[in-house]
């Protein structure tokens, strides 16, 4: 079942890792570790290094098909440089910090756009921006966003989301899926914690995500992971698929009943492991 809205699928793999745009050395190495490297502009650079980030990105010269360029909030006023930056490059996708609703996005128009819902305003706002022609996904971001409630932390002393950010991310997940784009899910700041982020992978592959950004470049290899169906999972959906074109309609297999959702579910898996292969 094909999907009316017009947006083409997500062209990345599911693991997304930032790198600091003042960094170039680290250029290379991170878009040959990841499926996409983001070259960032905006939190991973200091304020008087903004102008040598710009300088770099200019001067880089990487696959423009694996690369994000974060710019920083077109409320900001870092955005005009940074789009003047980009332009003297082939990038093309383009991630927008704190966006906060469709008025952001009037200078983006030539460019595939990853709008970070990371603020009160942006989340409740991802539903509007997830229907202009050129954003390609959604993601949300946790830390901003709880600080722009006034809070303090995104997570409880287990490591668990609060719930106010647990709502942030499903809102976003749907609000992309309504338009028929890409979410991305959060980075896990811990980086020691292997078991957390593959725990929040795993359930981000589960529920939909297409991706999820990643702050270091161990982090990679367990998203990826985490997005891999399971060898048993794709032998089933496989077999799944094969017998609903011999028993049109629902029926009886492997003692469950198989409807509609569940092939589509059975196509979101084999999609998956197609693309992890």
């Amino acid at each position: 079942m094909t999907h009316p809205h017009p947006h083409p699928p997500f062209p990345f793999g599911p693991a997304l890792l930032f790198c600091p745009a003042d960094r170039p050395d680290r250029f290379e190495k991170a878009a040959e570790r990841a499926d996409a490297v983001i070259l960032d502009l905006e939190d991973a650079v200091a304020a008087d290094a903004k102008h040598a980030a710009r300088l770099a990105l200019v001067e880089s010269r990487l696959d423009p098909r694996r690369v994000i360029v974060r710019v920083n909030p077109a409320s900001s006023s870092e955005f005009a440089d940074d789009l003047a930056a980009l332009a003297a490059t082939g990038y093309r996708t383009v991630m927008l910090a704190k966006c906060e609703g469709t008025a952001d996005l009037v200078d983006l128009e030539r460019y595939d756009v990853l709008v970070l819902c990371e603020t009160a305003r942006g989340v409740l706002a991802a539903g509007e921006v997830a229907a202009l022609p050129n954003v390609a996904a959604l993601m949300w971001g946790a830390e901003d966003l709880v600080a722009s409630l006034g809070g303090s932390g995104s997570r409880r002393s287990d490591g668990s989301y609060r719930e106010v950010a647990r709502h942030a991310r499903s809102h976003v997940l749907l609000a992309a899926a309504a338009h028929g784009i890409a979410a991305i899910d959060a980075v896990h700041l811990d980086i020691a914690d292997a078991d957390g982020l593959r725990a929040e992978a795993e359930d981000a592959a589960a529920v939909g995500f297409a991706a999820t950004a990643c702050i270091h470049p161990s982090q990679v290899a367990i998203v990826r992971a985490a997005y891999r169906p399971a060898p048993e999972q794709v032998e089933w959906a496989e077999a799944v698929l094969a017998e609903a074109v011999r028993q049109p309609g629902v029926f009886a297999f492997r003692g469950g009943m198989v409807d509609a959702p569940v092939l589509r579910q059975a196509e979101a898996l084999v999609r998956r492991a197609r693309a992890a292969s």
